[in-house]
Protein backbone atom coordinates (compact mmCIF):
# COMPACT_ATOMS: atom_id res chain seq x y z
CA UNK A 1 0.00 0.00 0.00
CA UNK A 2 1.34 3.58 -0.48
CA UNK A 3 -0.13 6.36 1.14
CA UNK A 4 0.01 10.06 1.33
CA UNK A 5 -0.09 11.17 4.90
CA UNK A 6 -2.73 8.51 6.18
CA UNK A 7 -5.10 8.60 2.57
CA UNK A 8 -4.25 5.56 0.62
CA UNK A 9 -3.57 6.27 -2.96
CA UNK A 10 -1.94 2.74 -4.58
CA UNK A 11 -1.81 -0.85 -3.97
CA UNK A 12 0.26 -3.49 -5.46
CA UNK A 13 -1.51 -6.15 -6.78
CA UNK A 14 0.19 -10.22 -6.71
CA UNK A 15 -1.22 -11.08 -9.46
CA UNK A 16 -0.83 -8.60 -12.22
CA UNK A 17 2.77 -7.59 -10.31
CA UNK A 18 1.48 -4.03 -11.22
CA UNK A 19 0.17 -1.43 -9.21
CA UNK A 20 -3.14 0.34 -9.06
CA UNK A 21 -4.34 3.76 -8.83
CA UNK A 22 -6.92 4.51 -4.99
CA UNK A 23 -7.53 7.96 -6.13
CA UNK A 24 -8.13 9.07 -9.73
CA UNK A 25 -5.07 11.84 -10.06
CA UNK A 26 -2.84 8.63 -8.95
CA UNK A 27 -3.59 7.79 -12.62
CA UNK A 28 -1.32 10.03 -14.32
CA UNK A 29 1.94 8.38 -11.60
CA UNK A 30 3.65 5.72 -13.28
CA UNK A 31 4.67 3.67 -10.35
CA UNK A 32 8.62 2.97 -11.12
CA UNK A 33 10.40 -0.23 -10.33
CA UNK A 34 11.86 0.57 -6.73
CA UNK A 35 8.26 0.53 -5.41
CA UNK A 36 7.79 -3.29 -6.30
CA UNK A 37 7.79 -5.74 -3.34
CA UNK A 38 10.61 -7.42 -4.64
CA UNK A 39 12.73 -4.39 -4.08
CA UNK A 40 11.10 -4.01 -0.47
CA UNK A 41 11.50 -7.41 0.14
CA UNK A 42 14.75 -8.31 -1.47
CA UNK A 43 16.27 -9.93 1.35
CA UNK A 44 16.22 -13.79 1.88
CA UNK A 45 12.82 -13.73 3.50
CA UNK A 46 13.98 -16.95 5.79
CA UNK A 47 16.69 -14.88 7.51
CA UNK A 48 15.08 -13.94 10.55
CA UNK A 49 14.45 -18.15 11.31
CA UNK A 50 18.21 -18.37 10.50
CA UNK A 51 19.75 -20.37 13.00
CA UNK A 52 15.98 -20.63 14.66
CA UNK A 53 14.93 -24.22 13.82
CA UNK A 54 11.88 -23.63 16.33
CA UNK A 55 10.47 -21.27 14.69
CA UNK A 56 8.62 -23.54 11.67
CA UNK A 57 5.18 -22.40 10.72
CA UNK A 58 3.50 -19.51 9.28
CA UNK A 59 5.56 -16.12 10.10
CA UNK A 60 5.03 -12.71 8.47
CA UNK A 61 7.76 -10.26 7.20
CA UNK A 62 6.71 -6.91 6.77
CA UNK A 63 8.70 -3.77 5.58
CA UNK A 64 7.89 -0.01 5.92
CA UNK A 65 9.25 2.98 4.05
CA UNK A 66 8.40 6.21 3.41
CA UNK A 67 9.86 9.88 3.67
CA UNK A 68 8.54 13.36 4.84
CA UNK A 69 8.65 16.81 3.53
CA UNK A 70 8.59 19.18 6.56
CA UNK A 71 7.42 22.54 6.81
CA UNK A 72 10.98 23.95 6.89
CA UNK A 73 12.25 22.54 4.44
CA UNK A 74 14.13 19.52 5.18
CA UNK A 75 13.62 15.87 4.68
CA UNK A 76 13.49 12.71 6.89
CA UNK A 77 13.06 8.97 5.66
CA UNK A 78 12.56 5.29 7.62
CA UNK A 79 13.02 1.91 6.34
CA UNK A 80 11.70 -0.55 9.06
CA UNK A 81 11.54 -4.57 8.96
CA UNK A 82 8.98 -6.48 10.92
CA UNK A 83 9.18 -10.07 11.77
CA UNK A 84 6.02 -11.41 13.47
CA UNK A 85 4.07 -7.93 13.81
CA UNK A 86 7.45 -6.65 16.03
CA UNK A 87 9.93 -4.25 14.93
CA UNK A 88 12.81 -6.10 14.34
CA UNK A 89 15.64 -4.28 11.92
CA UNK A 90 16.12 -0.77 10.84
CA UNK A 91 18.15 1.30 8.61
CA UNK A 92 20.10 4.25 9.78
CA UNK A 93 20.61 6.71 7.16
CA UNK A 94 23.01 8.74 8.80
CA UNK A 95 25.46 6.43 9.68
CA UNK A 96 24.79 3.84 7.14
CA UNK A 97 23.95 1.16 9.64
CA UNK A 98 21.37 -1.25 10.16
CA UNK A 99 19.83 -1.16 13.92
CA UNK A 100 18.54 -4.28 15.74
CA UNK A 101 15.14 -4.11 17.83
CA UNK A 102 15.46 -7.84 18.83
CA UNK A 103 18.74 -10.32 19.84
CA UNK A 104 18.01 -12.77 17.16
CA UNK A 105 18.32 -9.87 14.55
CA UNK A 106 21.95 -9.83 14.93
CA UNK A 107 22.53 -12.54 12.74
CA UNK A 108 20.59 -10.87 10.11
CA UNK A 109 22.17 -7.27 10.33
CA UNK A 110 25.31 -9.05 10.49
CA UNK A 111 24.68 -10.91 6.81
CA UNK A 112 23.31 -7.09 5.27
CA UNK A 113 26.08 -5.72 6.12
CA UNK A 114 28.37 -7.61 3.99
CA UNK A 115 26.39 -6.42 1.35
CA UNK A 116 27.40 -2.32 1.48
CA UNK A 117 25.80 -1.47 -1.54
CA UNK A 118 22.55 -1.03 0.13
CA UNK A 119 23.76 1.66 1.93
CA UNK A 120 24.32 3.43 -0.58
CA UNK A 121 20.97 2.59 -2.39
CA UNK A 122 19.00 3.17 0.94
CA UNK A 123 20.32 6.34 1.41
CA UNK A 124 19.40 7.49 -2.56
CA UNK A 125 16.10 6.23 -1.69
CA UNK A 126 15.22 7.58 1.45
CA UNK A 127 16.96 11.25 1.24
CA UNK A 128 16.79 11.60 -2.90
CA UNK A 129 14.27 8.83 -4.69
CA UNK A 130 11.39 9.01 -2.16
CA UNK A 131 11.20 12.88 -1.75
CA UNK A 132 10.83 13.03 -5.22
CA UNK A 133 8.61 10.88 -5.59
CA UNK A 134 6.55 12.82 -2.87
CA UNK A 135 6.59 16.40 -4.71
CA UNK A 136 5.31 13.87 -7.65
CA UNK A 137 2.22 12.87 -6.16
CA UNK A 138 1.85 16.20 -4.14
CA UNK A 139 1.49 18.02 -7.42
CA UNK A 140 -0.57 15.50 -9.10
CA UNK A 141 -3.50 15.76 -6.35
CA UNK A 142 -2.86 19.36 -5.45
CA UNK A 143 -6.73 19.80 -5.89
CA UNK A 144 -7.45 17.32 -4.24
CA UNK A 145 -5.81 17.71 -1.57
CA UNK A 146 -6.39 21.76 -1.24
CA UNK A 147 -10.13 21.39 -0.94
CA UNK A 148 -11.50 21.64 1.62
CA UNK A 149 -15.27 19.88 2.55
CA UNK A 150 -17.59 20.98 5.87
CA UNK A 151 -18.37 18.41 8.38
CA UNK A 152 -21.74 16.74 8.77
CA UNK A 153 -22.48 16.34 12.25
CA UNK A 154 -25.36 14.67 14.41
CA UNK A 155 -25.91 13.74 18.22
CA UNK A 156 -27.09 9.91 18.76
CA UNK A 157 -28.31 8.84 22.41
CA UNK A 158 -28.10 5.31 24.11
CA UNK A 159 -29.90 5.36 27.70
CA UNK A 160 -28.12 3.29 30.23
CA UNK A 161 -30.30 3.46 32.92
CA UNK A 162 -32.68 6.02 34.49
CA UNK A 163 -29.38 7.85 35.87
CA UNK A 164 -27.42 7.08 33.33
CA UNK A 165 -27.54 8.10 29.09
CA UNK A 166 -24.78 8.63 26.82
CA UNK A 167 -24.88 11.08 24.03
CA UNK A 168 -22.23 10.47 20.81
CA UNK A 169 -21.39 13.39 18.47
CA UNK A 170 -20.22 12.73 14.93
CA UNK A 171 -19.21 14.68 12.38
CA UNK A 172 -18.04 13.11 9.04
CA UNK A 173 -17.43 14.05 5.59
CA UNK A 174 -14.51 17.07 6.54
CA UNK A 175 -11.49 17.78 4.47
CA UNK A 176 -8.81 18.68 5.56
CA UNK A 177 -8.45 16.71 8.75
CA UNK A 178 -7.89 19.36 11.25
CA UNK A 179 -10.99 19.98 13.04
CA UNK A 180 -12.11 21.45 16.59
CA UNK A 181 -14.70 19.31 18.70
CA UNK A 182 -15.92 19.16 22.67
CA UNK A 183 -18.65 18.83 24.77
CA UNK A 184 -20.00 21.94 26.37
CA UNK A 185 -22.26 21.77 29.62
CA UNK A 186 -24.00 25.77 29.62
CA UNK A 187 -21.26 26.89 27.66
CA UNK A 188 -18.28 25.13 29.72
CA UNK A 189 -15.97 23.14 27.61
CA UNK A 190 -16.33 19.20 29.38
CA UNK A 191 -12.68 18.76 28.72
CA UNK A 192 -12.37 15.58 31.22
CA UNK A 193 -15.76 13.89 30.83
CA UNK A 194 -15.25 13.68 26.87
CA UNK A 195 -14.51 10.48 25.61
CA UNK A 196 -12.87 11.10 22.04
CA UNK A 197 -11.93 8.72 19.00
CA UNK A 198 -8.66 10.21 17.21
CA UNK A 199 -9.89 11.40 13.77
CA UNK A 200 -10.09 8.73 11.04
CA UNK A 201 -10.15 8.48 7.24
CA UNK A 202 -12.77 7.58 5.35
CA UNK A 203 -12.86 5.47 2.00
CA UNK A 204 -13.39 8.69 -0.18
CA UNK A 205 -10.59 10.83 1.09
CA UNK A 206 -12.55 12.71 3.68
CA UNK A 207 -12.79 12.55 8.01
CA UNK A 208 -14.75 11.61 10.54
CA UNK A 209 -14.74 11.86 14.19
CA UNK A 210 -16.81 11.10 17.33
CA UNK A 211 -16.88 12.25 21.10
CA UNK A 212 -19.00 10.94 23.55
CA UNK A 213 -20.15 11.80 27.22
CA UNK A 214 -21.83 10.21 30.22
CA UNK A 215 -24.77 12.44 31.25
CA UNK A 216 -28.02 12.63 33.88
CA UNK A 217 -30.91 12.40 31.53
CA UNK A 218 -32.53 15.03 33.08
CA UNK A 219 -29.46 17.04 31.94
CA UNK A 220 -30.25 16.38 28.58
CA UNK A 221 -30.89 20.32 27.94
CA UNK A 222 -27.51 21.38 29.31
CA UNK A 223 -25.11 19.55 26.47
CA UNK A 224 -24.25 20.92 22.95
CA UNK A 225 -22.11 19.92 20.82
CA UNK A 226 -19.26 22.24 19.42
CA UNK A 227 -17.78 21.43 15.93
CA UNK A 228 -14.64 24.01 14.69
CA UNK A 229 -13.57 23.50 10.85
CA UNK A 230 -11.62 26.11 8.33
CA UNK A 231 -14.84 24.86 5.59
CA UNK A 232 -17.39 25.83 8.22
CA UNK A 233 -18.01 29.87 8.20
CA UNK A 234 -19.71 29.53 11.69
CA UNK A 235 -19.40 26.93 14.54
CA UNK A 236 -21.63 23.67 14.16
CA UNK A 237 -23.85 23.49 17.07
CA UNK A 238 -25.33 19.89 17.46
CA UNK A 239 -28.12 18.96 20.64
CA UNK A 240 -29.28 15.48 20.88
CA UNK A 241 -33.04 17.04 19.94
CA UNK A 242 -31.93 18.02 16.83
CA UNK A 243 -29.13 16.32 15.05
CA UNK A 244 -27.55 17.31 11.94
CA UNK A 245 -28.82 20.79 11.93
CA UNK A 246 -27.28 24.27 12.57
CA UNK A 247 -28.35 25.98 15.70
CA UNK A 248 -28.19 28.78 17.50
CA UNK A 249 -26.39 28.68 21.38
CA UNK A 250 -29.50 29.41 23.52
Amino acid sequence: MVHLDDQPIARYDNHTRMFEPLVPWMEMAKMKSYLDPDWVFRADLKSPQNGHPQNEGLHTWQAILGCELREDGSKGGYFHYGYDGMDFISFDSETFRWVTAQPQAQKVKEEWEDHPGWFQENKLFLEETCPVLLTKYLSFGKEALERTEPPVGKVNSKVVDDSLEVLTCQAFGFYPKEIQTTWTRDGEACVYETLRRNVAPNSDGTYYVWLSIEIDPKEKNHYWCHVMHDDLQEPLLLSWKKSGEKLQHP
